[in-house]
C-alpha cells in the first residue's frame, strides 16, 4: 500500500551516518560499535520534484541515497521483536548535505539543516521487506550509488529500537538509515534521483539561491 507523503508531519527526522559496510571502507574508516545518529529540521522536508535550494555561502552541496523509515505510532524502550509494529512504511530521501561546512564545522548541525535540504517521497510504501533492497542515486540520469539494504550495519529494525532507547519517537518522525559509498556534489541546474526498489524514485533539481 502507497500513503501520501505529505500526509504526514514528522517532529523530527533522526539521520544515520556511516551506516553501510562499503561506504565506511570507501572513506578508510571503522565500522562503528553503535549507530552514530545527527537530526535534520522538519523544516528541511521538501518532496518529489520541489527544488533543492544551494546556499549562496556553500561550496559543495552533496547528494546522499537513503532509505528513510517512518514511524507508525510513539514509540519508547521497545524491543527488537516489536519493531516492525511501530513502523508505517518506507521511503525514499536524500541526506543533502554542505559538506565545505560539514568539514568545517565539525559537527553536522549546519551542514544538514538547510530549508530543502530533506527530499523526501515519492510515497510511503507500507509492503516492504527492508532487509535487502536496492538503493541507487542518479544524477543527470547518470548512476551514482547502487548498493542494497543489506549492507547496513545496523539494520532498520537495529535502529528504531536504538533510538527508542534514546529519545521517544512519534507518528510521523522519520528514521533515515545512511548512505551507500559513492556520494558527490551537485551543482544548479543538475537533477538528482534517489530510487528504491519498491518504493520508486524520488526526483529533484537544483536551484540557485534567490539570495
Amino acid at each position: 500500500m502507497k500513503i501520501p507523503v505529505k500526509s504526514i508531519r514528522p517532529t523530527k527526522i533522526v539521520c544515520v551516518g556511516l551506516n553501510y559496510r562499503e561506504h565506511a571502507g570507501e572513506l578508510k574508516l571503522k565500522v562503528p560499535k553503535e549507530p552514530v545518529i545527527f537530526l535534520k529540521p522538519p523544516s528541511s522536508v521538501i518532496y518529489d520534484k520541489d527544488d533543492i535550494v544551494y546556499p549562496p555561502k556553500v561550496k559543495r552541496l552533496d547528494f546522499e541515497a537513503e532509505l528513510a523509515v517512518v514511524i507508525k505510532k510513539k514509540a519508547r524502550n521497545i524491543k527488537l521483536e516489536d519493531a516492525p509494529d511501530y513502523i508505517l512504511g518506507y521511503a525514499c530521501l536524500n541526506d543533502v548535505t554542505a559538506r565545505d561546512l560539514q568539514k568545517k564545522d565539525g559537527q553536522w548541525t549546519r551542514s544538514k539543516s538547510f530549508d530543502t535540504f530533506c527530499p523526501i517521497g515519492p510515497v510511503i510504501e507500507t509492503d516492504l521487506d527492508p532487509f535487502d533492497i536496492k538503493i541507487e542515486s542518479r544524477l543527470n540520469g547518470v548512476l551514482k550509488q547502487s548498493s542494497s539494504s543489506a549492507d547496513l550495519i545496523f539494520s532498520v529494525y537495529e535502529l528504531v529500537v536504538y533510538i527508542s532507547g534514546i529519545m521517544t519517537l512519534l507518528p510521523g518522525d522519520i528514521i533515515s538509515t545512511g548512505t551507500p559509498p559513492g556520494v558527490g556534489p551537485m551543482r544548479p541546474r543538475d537533477v538528482v534521483e534517489v530510487r528504491i526498489s519498491g518504493i520508486g524514485a524520488l526526483k529533484n533539481k537544483v536551484a540557485a539561491s534567490e539570495k
